[in-house]
């Protein structure tokens, strides 16, 4: 199954982000980009692909203690950025970055302890994509609007095992679907 790890933003995060989106895809050119979805919002940490599903009960124990060693941490989706010369615009992270980055370093430990082979270490950048598109357009206007957001700050609690399904029907603009399988509290509170 196609795996990644995640920090989920709650519901009324999404709530402010969802706003902010919705003004920027009243600006212009904003028809050239495909808007994801809200229940795909997400700050993924490490991303697995195709895991065989033998390698999933080594790989959830091991994201279980690096929850565990994680205590819980502020953050806030804040400022925006693109990547690919526009193919990707997404929205940032700040409050505790750097533990953000550390549960991150600590889920691709774990997927490589489990045997999922990871491929080349990147720095890791804290990001929530909003939009994409298959040609490099400029996206200056949105990432501007985006550094002017701010959403509310939360304690993040768990650290997320999530599947994604990729879209199969082919129909224009259909979305993957994420479905968390499995969530460890962080600082093994609950």
């Amino acid at each position: 199954m196609r795996l990644f790890a995640a920090v989920v933003p709650p519901e009324d995060v999404v709530r402010e982000l969802a706003a902010e989106v919705d003004l920027l895809r009243s600006l212009p050119g904003a028809d050239r980009l495909r808007w994801t979805g809200r229940p795909g919002w997400h700050f993924t940490l490490a991303f697995y692909g195709e895991v065989d599903d033998a390698l999933v009960p080594g790989l959830s124990e091991r994201l279980e203690r690096a929850a565990r060693r994680t205590d819980p941490f502020p953050l806030a989706v804040t400022g925006g950025g693109q990547f690919g010369h526009g193919r990707a615009l997404w929205a940032g992270a700040s409050g505790d970055v750097g533990t953000l980055r550390l549960l991150a370093d600590r889920a691709e430990a774990a997927a490589r302890r489990a045997g999922v082979p990871m491929g080349e270490h990147r720095r890791y950048q804290a990001h929530l994509t909003v939009a994409r598109s298959r040609r490099a357009h400029s996206v200056r206007a949105f990432v501007e609007a985006l550094d002017r957001f701010t959403g509310s700050s939360w304690t993040v609690p768990e650290l997320c095992l999530v599947r994604s399904n990729l879209p199969t029907s082919g129909a224009p603009g259909e979305q993957p679907r994420y479905e968390t399988v499995a969530r460890w509290p962080l600082g093994g509170a609950g």
